[in-house]
């Protein structure tokens, strides 16, 4: 489906505001399973019927983390603003995926500062049976199909699992994506060829014409002049398969590290960028060397591709402020914004000035004499 021929397409860009439409005029719109276009209608998303958010993304094009197929294209879908996926239909999963609202499900309102009355418009949900119904379907969608999942075991079915389906391949060279990414107001035009010349770039480094190393190291040259970021893909230090490293830092939500260097991480990951099977990949190159503050601690994650719930051995960190941006991800500019997940390898403790100020002020110890 296009957004030609879709009858449901608003064409809506950043900065919009739009509205939720109600339970039933959603029911109209998903099939048997609680889908548009294989997209799941999630039960969360329920609870947001007739309130009012902004577009902070077009969702025209998203990465493919399910299958690493590259970059998949969407039709008549948006983000708004940081609406993100709780996992509490499905088993407690603590990816927090930024739900995708298809624009079937909402309508162009007017902003809130050219109203009367800024407020959530009312919601239209009442105890009828379509309302009911749609409660049935939605929840009923959040599970495979019986025979493939069991009630101690279930398979989830939610947008991140449904994205292959819901999407069609797109070529990173379709310049008509680039031109929806600054319409939309997606991307600027300085960042949208800042992007494709990277690209045009990383293509002649990996050509293997036996200049690749000569074009890593002239990149990182004049990125240091600059004070830019590394060169961002280049292959750990350990074998493949080897044994990689872990630390324990004991860190908790609020505490503040520091990213260590790029060529410190891959030290501890194997020539695929893995450390205990999570991958460092090029989106968290720009943090490096930065301070920032753990958000999460996560260990329930969703595998995409199975729709099982898994449980890690080792909690991941998600930093604050560390989004996925899309500068380097395929497609350019996916606007998932996915949480990259850090090992604590990967960081240091930075005590803050006020847990080092009170050390200090604190009375010395009491000495055996």
């Amino acid at each position: 489906m296009t957004a030609r021929t879709d009858p449901y397409h608003l064409g809506l860009t950043v900065g919009e505001w739009v509205e939720v439409r109600s339970e039933t005029e959603i029911l109209s719109t998903l099939d048997a399973n609680g889908r548009l276009d294989e997209l799941p209608f999630m039960p969360q998303m329920l609870e947001l019927c007739g309130r009012r958010f902004r577009v902070v993304k077009r969702a025209h094009k998203l990465c493919d983390t399910a299958n690493s197929t590259g970059g998949r294209r969407m039709s008549s879908a948006v983000f708004l603003e940081t609406l993100r996926c709780d996992g509490q239909a499905y088993g407690g999963c603590e990816m927090q995926c930024l739900i995708v609202w298809k624009e079937a499900w909402l309508k162009r309102v007017i902003p809130p500062a050219e109203t009367s009355s800024p407020g959530p418009a009312a919601t239209g949900v009442g105890t009828s049976g379509k309302t009911e119904r749609l409660r049935e379907v939605i929840r009923a969608g959040t599970r495979a199909p019986s025979g493939r999942s069991e009630p101690d075991d279930p398979v989830y079915v939610c947008q991140a699992t449904q994205m292959p389906k819901a999407t069609q391949p797109l070529s990173r060279w379709s310049i008509g994506q680039y031109v929806e990414d600054y319409r939309s107001g997606n991307a600027r035009l300085s960042e949208i060829l800042s992007g494709l010349l990277f690209v045009i770039y990383e293509e002649f480094v990996g050509a293997g014409l036996g200049f690749g190393s000569a074009m890593r190291w002239a990149y990182d040259r004049f990125q240091r002049l600059r004070g830019g970021t590394p060169y961002p893909s280049r292959r750990g230090c350990i074998p493949k398969n080897g044994r990689t490293p872990s630390a324990t830092l004991g860190l908790h939500v609020g505490d503040l590290v520091r990213v260590k260097s790029h060529a410190e991480i891959l030290k501890t990951v194997d020539e695929e960028l893995r450390n205990r099977g999570m991958s460092f990949h090029g989106e968290m190159v720009p943090y490096c060397g930065r301070e920032l503050r753990v958000a999460q601690r996560a260990r329930k994650l969703m595998n995409e591709r199975t729709g099982k719930l898994m449980e890690l051995r080792n909690e991941c960190l998600v930093l604050d402020g560390a989004d996925c941006v899309g500068r380097y991800t395929n497609p350019l500019f996916c606007p998932r914004a996915c949480y990259p997940y850090w090992r604590e390898i990967w960081l240091e403790r930075v005590e803050s000035p006020r847990s080092t100020s009170e050390r200090s002020s604190a009375p010395p110890l009491a000495t055996n004499v």
